[in-house]
């Protein structure tokens, strides 16, 4: 760990925002020099100490010398450097025509994955929303982890109901799609996975991991099964069918809030071991074992992630994890999967205990151009540049987009395509800290201020939790000077879409009244009943979303119901913790946890079963076709996030190389040797690599990392510049969505190889 400074250091400690794992950092900036200096918090009592690169690096992100400290306004080609209200002025005057003219679905939103790692951004981006009256609203969920949302959405009344499982507890370990020995785990939350999952072996446990990539997670398993890409489902209906056929299911405690068993066990029928192993390259006989021994276990928990949740049946398989669970008696108990309680709450902590409206899927709003369907307020990512560069009949378009610390021309499908229809837009505003690949086609761009200037607190990312914490991180430095805090940046993008007909202050005082009027009137809460006044006078000391936080923390499930529960939960509290507090371990929460109207678990709601109906057709088909080419997937890298942080010295480098794995028996068959360049086609583009050798890839198998392709002209992200590597996602089809959930397809491309030079590279690491 790094070593801190001595003598004239301010030393702090606050959470780490840059991955789900939220360690505890320890930070000391020198005050004479301004150096940052990290290590891990000893005394936090959720990562106790640990660690990875990305937080150590935390201090040259902040004080990296590209990130932005003013708005940036473009006049023709030129960039100027303005002042905040010019730049806000310039936004106004170029979303309002559009907004007034052409209605206010010719602007979109765009919301990027660094939104859920802050309060302020993750409120105000809904005020944001609200306030450009737009239904076009995109975010990267759609190019990640909505079909898991879906599928427990439909399951258990509520998206954000996802189980979570209990790796500190579980006997038995099934891990599908994930690398969390190298990502810290997504949709679960828990800072040391590699630490807990090597516990997990030492107290007796097994590990098994389902990849067609052998990653490190799958080198430090019990066993590794290299599956065909794209077929997670079928492998997880193989093992759920077993368990019904085979009488080894046991919903355990769970039964009396199950509803559909027997039309799930209708469904799976098709889904024979010996059928999914012609797909899935799992022969039957690991099907059978497999359901057997989670069956037997003390306790399991079966765990997919990005994997299974990119592939064209991602809502089905997110599903059947949820299945098998339940089948094996190991949901909503110590060892198997649980839900979380966050301090701050939830949509499945709040309203009416054990029965909801439900969720609706599809949403009702449809796309202008394919008719595709909204998923919990938001369209597919898939969607974006299509609604912007095919007019309709009289014109109609998107003409305008807003978009919120997201680089969607690296992150979403047909990247080249968005990348000229971003080109054509009336108007582009960004809230982002960098000129990048996206950015630099914005005619407005408002940086944020630097991580260590913002508070912090993990609204989202608490509830996946593997335990309920909560911690708080007050700013570790002022703002530079000219510097707004994100909070305070979208407030006034608002009132600027507004048309100034209201200030940051008055629109920041009404979003804290609905805060207060919500908990008021929830039956759930401690401070039901009360006056939303009363309320608002008792965290008048505090401003934006801070306040917006103690209202949610003091009405939450641990809160002090402002006097009804005086030893409850504050953000006064939180403060005098500033290592955070443990809130226990996650407990069983059936049937209260539910919100579905039927106040069951939905094992079998109409929309999945029509899923497993078209996955059956699916297996037919994989069935009688012949098994050949390549298919792309990608790869998690430690020292990498997605596509921010390339720019980072103490990142760039070492494991972070922009190369494609293939298996030396497709090489050898292709006459590839290691180190050539390489062309990669797919139905919708191309891009010149290089090749890497490896076993870890099963054949048939060839793997890009995502978020590369920092040779752009015209941004500013010098370090990622000098090692730009290539875009995985000019190669990722726009067309194939899963259905469900609207989520692209970025696992399983089918794509073609040809060898462009004979001799090797001398640098492999930047291709």
């Amino acid at each position: 760990m790094t070593q801190l400074p001595t003598g004239t250091a301010h030393v702090s400690h606050r959470t780490c925002p840059l991955c789900e794992a939220t360690c505890g950092l320890t930070v000391a900036i020198d005050q004479d020099t301004g150096s940052v200096q990290v290590r891990g918090d000893d005394q936090d009592p959720f990562s106790r100490g640990y660690l990875c690169p990305k937080g150590v690096a935390l201090g040259q992100l902040h004080q990296d010398p590209d990130r932005l400290r003013a708005p940036l306004v473009r006049r023709g080609t030129r960039w100027t450097e303005t002042g905040w209200d010019e730049a806000l002025a310039e936004a106004g005057r170029l979303l309002a025509p559009l907004l007034r003219d052409h209605g206010r679905d010719s602007v979109a939103v765009y919301l990027g994955n660094p939104v859920v790692h802050n309060h302020a951004s993750a409120l105000y981006s809904r005020v944001l929303v609200h306030a450009l009256g737009t239904g076009y609203r995109f975010s990267a969920s759609t190019v990640d982890q909505m079909p898991k949302q879906v599928a427990c959405g439909l399951m258990y009344g509520t998206e954000l109901s996802v189980t979570v499982p209990d790796v500190d507890r579980t006997d038995y370990l099934l891990i599908l799609g994930a690398n969390p020995m190298v990502s810290n785990g997504s949709l679960l939350t828990a800072p040391d996975l590699p630490g807990r999952l090597r516990a997990l072996r030492r107290r007796g446990g097994r590990l098994v991991v389902v990849d067609p990539r052998r990653t490190r997670t799958a080198e430090v398993a019990d066993e590794h099964l290299a599956i065909r890409p794209g077929t997670d489902a079928l492998l997880l209906a193989g093992i759920a069918r077993t368990l019904l056929a085979e009488d080894l299911a046991d919903p355990g405690p769970a039964t009396p809030h199950l509803d559909g068993l027997e039309r799930l066990q209708g469904a799976l029928e098709p889904f024979t071991p010996a059928a999914v192993a012609t797909a899935t390259r799992i022969p039957a006989e690991t099907v059978r074992r497999l359901a057997h021994e989670l069956a037997a276990a003390p306790s399991a928990a079966v765990y997919g992630r990005i994997g299974t949740t990119t592939t064209s049946f991602g809502t089905a398989a997110s599903w059947l994890v949820d299945v098998v669970n339940v089948l094996t008696g190991n949901l909503d108990r110590p060892g198997g999967v649980l839900w979380p309680e966050p301090a701050a709450g939830s949509p499945n902590t709040t309203g009416e205990a054990g029965r909801g409206r439900g969720v609706r899927i599809p949403g009702s709003r449809r796309t202008r151009v394919r008719g595709l369907p909204s998923v919990f307020g938001e369209f597919p990512a898939a969607a974006l540049a299509e609604e912007i560069d095919t007019p309709g009949p009289a014109g109609e378009r998107l003409r305008g987009l807003v978009t919120v610390a997201g680089n969607p021309v690296l992150s979403t499908p047909n990247s080249a395509r968005l990348a000229a229809a971003l080109g054509s837009l009336d108007a582009m505003v960004s809230v982002d800290p960098y000129l990048n690949e996206t950015t630099r086609h914005a005619h407005v761009v408002l940086p944020t201020a630097a991580p260590l200037a913002r508070s912090h607190y993990d609204l989202v990312f608490t509830g996946f939790a593997v335990r309920n914490t909560a911690k708080y991180s007050p700013p570790a430095v002022p703002p530079a000077g000219g510097e707004l805090d994100e909070g305070e940046v979208l407030l006034r993008l608002a009132c600027a879409a507004l048309g100034d007909t209201v200030t940051p202050d008055r629109l920041d005082d009404l979003t804290a009244a609905d805060t207060a009027r919500r908990i008021t009137t929830d039956p759930s809460s401690p401070a039901f009943g009360q006056d939303p006044r009363q309320l608002l006078a008792a965290v008048g000391h505090r401003r934006r979303q801070d306040r917006l936080l103690d209202l949610m923390l003091r009405g939450g499930p641990y809160g002090d119901g402002f006097g009804a529960k005086p030893d409850g939960l504050t953000l006064d509290a939180l403060e005098r913790h500033p290592h955070g507090l443990d809130l226990g371990p996650l407990r069983p929460r059936l049937p209260g946890v539910l919100r579905t109207p039927s106040g069951k678990v939905e094992l079998a709601p109409p929309p999945l079963l029509a899923e497993a109906r078209r996955l059956a057709g699916h297996l037919a088909e994989l069935g009688s076709a012949p098994d050949g080419g390549l298919l792309l997937v990608g790869r998690r890298q430690l020292r990498s996030n997605n596509s921010w942080m390339h720019n980072v010295p103490l990142l760039s480098g070492g494991s972070n190389r922009c190369t494609l794995q293939l298996n030396p028996a497709d090489a050898d068959r292709l006459g590839v040797t290691d180190g050539q360049r390489v062309r990669l086609r797919s139905r919708v583009g191309a891009v010149d690599t290089t090749a890497e050798l490896t076993d870890t890839v099963a054949v048939g198998v060839v793997s890009l990392p995502h978020g590369w392709g920092h040779d752009a002209p015209d941004t500013r992200t010098t370090v990622a510049a000098r090692r730009p590597g290539v875009n995985s996602n000019v190669l990722t089809d726009d067309a194939p969505l899963d259905p469900l959930s609207g989520t692209a397809v970025l696992n399983g491309i089918p794509v073609q190889l040809e060898v462009l030079v004979r001799d090797r590279t001398p640098d492999v690491a930047d291709s």
